[in-house]
C-alpha cells in the first residue's frame, strides 16, 4: 500500500526530544526495551504490576510466592461479589491472570497459567465481568438467530454520528504533544499484543469463517514480514514519540477503563462458548478503525511526529477498510450460516466493544477537558521530552487520578467537552 506522508518537511526543532526518553531507557522498576541478539530482539517478560486492592493483591502475591501448590488462592470473603466489575482492582486482577496466557511475568513460574486454584478465582472474576457486560449491553436474554439483529447492530457502526467528538477527533484538531504520547501509552496495553487475543478463536471456527479470519490475522501479523507485525509497528510509534516501547511497560499506569477493553478480548477469546462474541468484537473494531486511523495519522502529521509514528496508522487505513468487509461477510456470515444460534453472542461482542470504548473515551475526554487538564493515566508519563512539537512547556498535566503530581499545561482541553459519551472508535 501507499504510505501517506506529511505535507512538508518537519523543522528540526519540532522533533526535538521525539526519539529520546522512555523508549531509550526504562522507567525505574520497569523492563527496558528488548535487547538485540544475533537473530533479533531478545524477549523480556514484563514485571508484575502493583496491586490496586484485595483481589489484585491476592493474585500478585500468589504469583510472587513461587511455583503453584495446587491450592486455592486466598482472598477475603466476598471480595469478588463486592468488587466493582469495571473497577481498578478486579480489572487489574483479571489482566494479570490473562497475561499468563500471553508472555507471563519475569520471575513467575509458567505453570501458574493452568493452576486450578488461580483458575477458580479467575473464573469467578470473569463471571462478574461477563454478567456486567451482558446487563449493560442488554444482551443477557438474547439467544438464537431470531432474537438478535446482527446486521442492524453492525450497520449502526458504519455511519458516524453527526458532531461526533471522540478522542481521535480532538487529537486531530487540537491535540497537544503530551496528549498524543499519553494516548499511545494507554493504547499500548493492547497494541503491543495486537491481534493475539483474536488468534484464540481460530480453532473454534470452521470452513469459510476460519479461512477468512486467518486471512485477516495474516495481515495483522505482518504478512510474513516480522518488521510489519502490527505490534512491531506500534512499538515503532512509541519510540518515535519518546514513550517506553517495552511490552507491559504502561500497565501500571493504565486505568481500569483501558484494561477492561483488553480483558474483554481475552475473555471472549479464551472461552470457546464465547466464540461468537469474539467474532462480533473483532468486526466492530475493524469497522471503526479506518476512520479513526485516518484522524490519528493527521494528528501525528500535524504535530510533526516521525514517520514510524504515522506509519502505524496509515497501514491501518486501507487494510482495515478491507478487513471489516471480510469480517462482516465471510467470518460472521460463515459462522452464522453453520451456527445460527450464536447470533446473540455476536451482538454481545459488538455492543460490549462499543460500551467499553465509550467508557474509555469519556474517561480520557473528562480528564483532558478538566480545568486544569489532568492526565488520563494513573501516573503521568515521566522522563519524556521537555517539550513536544505542540509547544507544551512540559510532558504532562498536573497529576493523574491515583498518580503522582506532575507539572504540565495550565489550560484545559480546547474543543472537547468533558465526559461526552461518543460512538466507539477503536483507534486501529
Amino acid at each position: 500500500m501507499i504510505v501517506e506522508r506529511g505535507s512538508g518537511p518537519v523543522p528540526p526543532e519540532a522533533r526535538a526530544g521525539a526519539r529520546t526518553g522512555p523508549g531509550a531507557r526504562a522507567e525505574a522498576g520497569r523492563p527496558g526495551p528488548a535487547r538485540r541478539g544475533p537473530a533479533g530482539p531478545v524477549w523480556q517478560e514484563p514485571v508484575l504490576p502493583r496491586p490496586r486492592g484485595p483481589l489484585s493483591r491476592a493474585v500478585v502475591e500468589a504469583l510472587r510466592a513461587g511455583p503453584p501448590a495446587g491450592e486455592p488462592v486466598p482472598v477475603p470473603a466476598g471480595a469478588v461479589a463486592s468488587a466493582d466489575p469495571y473497577g481498578e482492582d478486579l480489572q487489574l486482577a483479571l489482566h494479570t491472570c490473562f497475561e499468563l496466557h500471553y508472555r507471563g511475568f519475569a520471575g513467575v513460574d509458567p505453570d501458574w497459567e493452568w493452576d486450578p486454584g488461580l483458575l477458580a478465582l479467575r473464573g469467578a472474576m470473569e463471571a462478574a465481568f461477563l454478567a456486567a457486560l451482558r446487563a449493560d449491553t442488554g444482551t443477557g436474554a438474547v439467544t438464537g438467530a431470531g432474537g438478535a439483529d446482527v446486521a442492524g447492530v453492525l450497520e449502526e457502526l458504519l455511519v458516524e454520528p453527526v458532531g461526533a467528538a471522540g478522542v481521535t477527533h480532538h487529537l486531530r484538531d487540537a491535540g497537544r504533544w503530551w496528549q498524543l504520547r499519553e494516548h499511545a501509552a494507554l493504547r499500548s496495553v493492547y497494541h503491543l499484543k495486537e491481534a493475539d487475543p483474536h488468534a484464540w478463536v481460530i480453532p473454534r471456527l470452521r470452513g469459510a469463517a476460519k479461512a477468512a479470519l486467518v486471512a485477516v490475522e495474516y495481515d495483522e501479523f505482518g504478512g510474513g514480514r516480522p518488521q510489519m507485525l502490527h505490534s512491531a509497528l506500534f512499538a515503532g510509534l512509541l519510540e518515535d514519540l519518546g514513550v517506553d516501547a517495552s511490552y507491559g511497560a504502561h500497565v501500571d499506569a493504565a486505568p481500569a477503563v483501558m484494561l477492561a477493553t483488553v480483558n474483554m478480548m481475552s475473555l471472549f477469546g479464551l472461552r470457546r462458548s464465547l466464540r461468537g462474541a469474539l467474532v462480533g468484537h473483532f468486526a466492530a473494531a475493524e469497522i471503526t478503525t479506518a476512520p479513526a486511523a485516518r484522524r490519528m495519522a493527521q494528528a501525528l502529521e500535524r504535530a510533526g511526529a516521525g514517520p514510524r509514528a504515522v506509519l502505524f496508522y496509515t497501514e491501518h487505513i486501507e487494510a482495515d477498510a478491507v478487513h471489516e468487509q471480510v469480517l462482516r461477510r465471510d467470518v460472521i456470515g460463515g459462522l452464522l450460516a453453520g451456527e445460527p444460534g450464536l447470533a446473540g453472542d455476536v451482538v454481545l461482542g459488538v455492543r460490549a466493544t462499543v460500551l467499553l470504548e465509550d467508557r474509555l473515551e469519556a474517561h480520557v475526554l473528562g480528564c483532558w477537558g478538566a480545568d486544569p487538564a489532568r492526565s488520563a493515566l494513573r501516573r503521568p508519563l515521566e522522563d519524556g521530552p521537555a517539550g513536544g512539537p505542540g509547544g507544551d512547556s512540559h510532558d504532562g498535566p498536573a497529576g493523574g487520578p491515583g498518580g503522582d503530581s506532575h507539572d504540565g499545561p495550565a489550560g484545559g482541553l480546547a474543543g472537547a467537552p468533558a465526559g461526552v459519551p461518543v460512538r466507539a472508535a477503536h483507534t486501529a
